[in-house]
């Protein structure tokens, strides 16, 4: 737990109870500052006293009194619509902050790489972390990935913290300056939260605003506006290396054929088939790894530990996670992929593909994934978006499942050896999931409970 006590004398509001708001109430407590946590649901408060921390209704206080009010990433303060909390805030120039803010305060001397984009951000972090603890490195992982930054143990000087990092923290983040600070891509995502596209490529764009001409960052451009961001960052003489899966971009890392080539001394040098990294399938793995390689070797990690990392790494739940293979039939687990965006990459993987997919649709549904449905044996459409992703999929072959239980089971009926049932939705799961770990963890029961069963028949 990291320690608060240098703050100064006077409360420290926190909104939200939720894993990240908890840690950071628990921290402040425990470092002895003035604590005044609060959370809408009566659940969530409960809890908190459980934890003997002590409540204090920030909708009926004294907001003058506060030196800052740190907000759980869930909770709007800006778009849609405020939450009225956050408004009496900031009608009395309380500062509003992200934990994230606190953990850099607290911890000065540490370095700090932070990793975010629309799609990879976890993957890339885990992988990242999992390369320089290989390499001995005293390492934290956390963020928006895994554990809460307040939670994660003190390094010093001599460690470093690899922390995953939203849209919605960045836009709460002022002051940590990023070693290094990795961009991975931007694609239409959270757009509700920050009033349209230019809100949330402003909000990520804040991963480099802290940063001095000594830091570095590494930036995906392989779409627009991350382009657009490592253009704007060189021409102020920042360092950069530029990372791609379609491009060779001097100076950078990039991907030809599943190799990856290190150009960042100048001459273009293979370094790993991809290939043999069994948990990074796809070409948006491969950009993840790209990102991972350019962030360790600018930690200073050699390049053979790096590769070495690579190809052990174990991957993540939930992304492109292999549960079993029953009769010949692989189960893949990506139910992560809760936009279009994120499922072309799974789709993209496998052919003969009975894909399981629906959920809370987001906008625009699958219409961009047209150019995949050829991968596409038939699909099991579950939740709110099933109707729409049906019209969408026209004469692609496909059912109205309904819930997961029956598309994992239609599925399996349907598929044969060498082919892929994979959940990768292409939705959110609030209609029937508290979130896409729930989700996630459901197919995997599911598929283990049929690998039980036909070893039993």
């Amino acid at each position: 737990m990291i320690d608060l006590s240098f703050l100064p004398d006077a409360p420290v509001a926190v909104l939200g109870l939720g894993k990240s708001g908890l840690a950071t109430a628990q921290a402040l407590a425990a470092s002895g500052v003035d604590a005044w946590p609060w959370d809408d649901q009566p659940a969530k408060r409960a809890e908190a006293e459980a934890l003997g921390l002590t409540l204090v209704d920030l909708n009926a206080c004294d907001w003058s009194l506060p030196q800052a009010l740190v907000l759980s990433p869930g909770i709007p303060h800006r778009f849609p619509a405020p939450h009225p909390i956050t408004v009496a805030a900031t009608d009395a120039d309380c500062p509003i902050i992200s934990d994230i803010e606190l953990l850099g305060m607290g911890e000065p001397q540490a370095t700090f790489i932070g990793i975010t984009g629309t799609n990879g951000k976890s993957t890339t972090t885990a992988l990242l972390g999992h390369i320089l603890k290989t390499a001995g490195k005293p390492v934290e992982i956390g963020g928006n990935l895994g554990i809460a930054a307040l939670s994660l143990e003190p390094l010093g000087e001599d460690g470093t913290y690899v922390l995953e990092l939203s849209s919605y923290q960045l836009e709460l983040t002022y002051t940590v300056a990023f070693d290094v600070a990795v961009l991975l891509n931007i694609t239409p995502d959270h757009l509700d939260r920050h009033g349209g596209m230019d809100g949330y490529i402003t909000a990520k764009r804040r991963i480099f605003n802290a940063q001095n001409m000594d830091d570095a960052s590494v930036v995906g451009i392989d779409d627009e506006p991350s382009a657009e961001i490592a253009k704007s960052l060189m021409a102020k003489g920042r360092k950069i290396v530029p990372i791609s899966v379609k491009t060779e971009p001097a100076g950078g890392v990039f991907v030809r054929d599943f190799i990856l080539y290190d150009a960042m001394d100048g001459e273009a040098k293979p370094v790993v088939d991809l290939r043999r990294a069994a948990n990074l399938p796809g070409l948006h793995n491969a950009q993840n790894a790209a990102a991972a390689f350019a962030a360790a070797r600018l930690a200073g990690v050699p390049t053979h530990q790096i590769v070495d990392a690579m190809v052990s790494f174990a991957g993540l739940a939930h992304r492109q996670e292999a549960i079993a293979t029953i009769n010949g039939v692989r189960f893949i687990n990506d139910s992560k992929a809760t936009n279009a965006d994120a499922a072309q990459w799974a789709l993209g993987c496998y052919d003969q593909v009975h894909w399981i997919a629906g959920g809370v649709a987001k906008s625009g549904g699958i219409a961009d994934l047209a150019p995949y449905f050829p991968h596409i044996a038939k699909a099991y459409l579950i939740g709110e978006a099933a109707a729409s992703f049906a019209e969408t999929l026209g004469a692609v072959p496909h059912v109205m499942a309904g819930d997961l239980g029956r598309a994992v089971s239609a599925a399996f009926a349907d598929a044969r050896p060498g082919s892929v049932v994979l959940l990768s939705p292409a939705a959110a799961s609030f209609d029937q999931y508290s979130g896409f770990e729930a989700r996630g963890d459901h197919f995997r029961r599911l598929v283990l409970d049929l690998a039980q069963a036909e070893v039993r028949s």
